[in-house]
């Protein structure tokens, strides 16, 4: 794909931009994209963004109006590598894997924000994790199952139970080490 600016030389880079729904694209070629001041392609974000920003307002987020040092009241530094809240709070990067600990209590609520949880379920690969995925999907539909009862939706409820039935079925048998099971 050539440069849209230039037409001479190949599009390397490659910028979308969202704003109200409305979508923008760029395809330049580094010289161009250097070129216009309007872009800043060092993250392929909006000129004067962060991470650091991004963080500290995400940290600022939880309870508003008070200042750091009562939102991160509780440990005031980690004991292994010394960073206390602050630090962190300014850098966003947390010295070591003590530090997880020492600042569980601030970092909870953080995590929950932004990736909706605090806890990591991570991912299997479909052909190793065939018994994991059918424990997690016994799980959910047995949480499907609770909440049909509770709506009285008892069609629905047995089709879950026979579902659930055949998947521990399965998992008794050994099957959910291959792939296709």
């Amino acid at each position: 794909m050539l440069c849209e600016q230039c037409q001479k030389r190949e599009a390397t880079v490659h910028y979308t931009k969202v704003v109200n729904d409305q979508k923008t694209e760029y395809h330049l070629c580094e010289y161009c994209a250097r070129e216009r001041g309007d872009l800043d392609f060092t993250f392929g974000f909006e000129p004067g963004f962060s991470i650091h920003n991004l963080l500290a307002g995400l940290l600022d987020m939880g309870s508003p109006g008070l200042p750091l040092e009562k939102k991160s009241a509780g440990v005031s530094q980690c004991p292994k590598c010394g960073l206390n809240y602050t630090q962190f709070s300014q850098t966003g990067r947390l010295g070591c894997g003590e530090c997880y600990t020492a600042f569980e209590r601030q970092l909870e609520p953080l995590l929950r924000r932004i990736q909706g949880t605090s806890t990591h379920t991570g991912k299997v690969p479909g052909r190793q994790g065939g018994t994991l995925k059918l424990e997690r999907e016994i799980g959910r539909l047995a949480r499907e199952l609770e909440i049909a009862v509770e709506r009285e939706e008892f069609e629905k409820a047995a089709e879950l139970r026979d579902k659930l039935k055949e998947l521990r079925r399965q998992l008794a048998d050994g099957q959910g080490g291959r792939a296709d099971g």
